[in-house]
C-alpha cells in the first residue's frame, strides 16, 4: 500500500442479537402456549384460555401472536403491534400474557418456536394449547409429529368439532398417547407424547367469521 492511501474498507454485517423479552417464567412453572394470528382476538380465545388454565392447573398462558400463518393469506393482515394491542385489551387477565416474540427470534413455524423456547427456558413445563379445528388440520403443519414429541398438547373442543378432529390423521397417529379428560391436571408434568381433549367451550365464534361479518357491514354501508 502506497503512503497516503487509505486501507480498503471492509463491510461487516452486525451479528448483534436483538434482545428478546419473554413473559414471566421459571423452572417448574406450568405455562400454556396458545398461538395464532389473533386477527382479531375474540371471546372464544379467552374462554379457551380460562378453561385450559383451570383444567390443566396452569400458572399462566401466553398468547403467541404470530407475524403470519404460513397456511393462510396474510396480505391484508393488520400489523403485529395492532394485533397485540387488541389481544391484550381483550384478554384483560393477570395470568394471560400477550407476546409477539416470534417476530424477534425469526421463527416462522410453531415447531421452531417450541424448540427455541425449550432451549431458552429449560425446566419450564410448557403445554401447547389449540382448538379442535387446528387438530383436524394438524397434519398439514410443518413437522407436526415433532411437536407431539416435544411437549404435551391440550386440544379444546370448539363448537362440537370433537368427532371430526378426533378422526383426523394427527389424533389417530397419537391415539395411544391420549389421556382421559379426568387426568387433565397431570398433563403439564408428563413427558411427551401426551395429549388430552378438553370439553366445555361450545362457542363456534372465529376470527374468520368476525372478519366476514365486518366486510358485509362495510359493503352494505358503502
Amino acid at each position: 500500500m502506497k503512503p497516503g492511501n487509505s486501507p480498503p474498507r471492509t463491510l461487516v454485517r452486525s451479528v448483534t442479537k436483538q434482545r428478546v423479552t419473554l413473559p414471566l417464567h421459571a423452572p417448574g412453572m406450568r405455562i400454556g402456549l396458545f398461538g395464532g394470528s389473533f386477527n382479531p382476538a375474540h371471546e372464544a380465545h379467552r374462554a379457551v384460555s380460562l378453561l385450559a388454565m383451570k383444567k390443566l392447573g396452569l400458572d399462566r398462558i401466553w398468547w403467541l401472536v404470530t407475524p403470519g400463518n404460513p397456511l393462510k393469506d396474510t396480505r391484508e393482515l393488520p400489523s403485529l403491534d395492532a394485533r397485540i394491542a387488541q389481544a391484550a385489551a381483550l384478554a384483560d387477565h393477570p395470568r394471560i400474557d400477550v407476546t409477539g416474540f416470534e417476530s424477534v427470534i425469526g421463527t416462522k413455524y410453531s415447531c421452531d418456536t417450541i424448540r427455541w423456547l425449550k432451549t431458552e427456558a429449560p425446566g419450564t413445563h410448557f403445554v401447547w394449547i389449540m382448538g379442535a379445528d387446528n387438530l383436524k388440520d394438524f397434519h398439514r403443519w410443518k413437522n407436526w409429529r415433532d411437536i407431539f414429541l416435544m411437549l404435551p398438547i391440550a386440544v379444546v373442543d370448539r363448537g362440537g368439532l370433537s368427532l371430526r378432529a378426533a378422526s383426523g390423521p394427527a389424533a389417530i397417529s397419537f391415539a395411544k398417547a391420549r389421556l382421559p379428560e379426568s387426568r387433565a391436571s397431570t398433563l403439564p408434568d408428563l413427558p411427551p407424547p401426551a395429549w388430552v381433549y378438553l370439553h366445555g367451550v361450545k362457542s363456534d365464534l372465529s376470527s374468520t367469521k368476525i372478519r366476514e361479518a365486518k366486510d358485509r357491514r362495510e359493503h352494505h354501508e358503502s
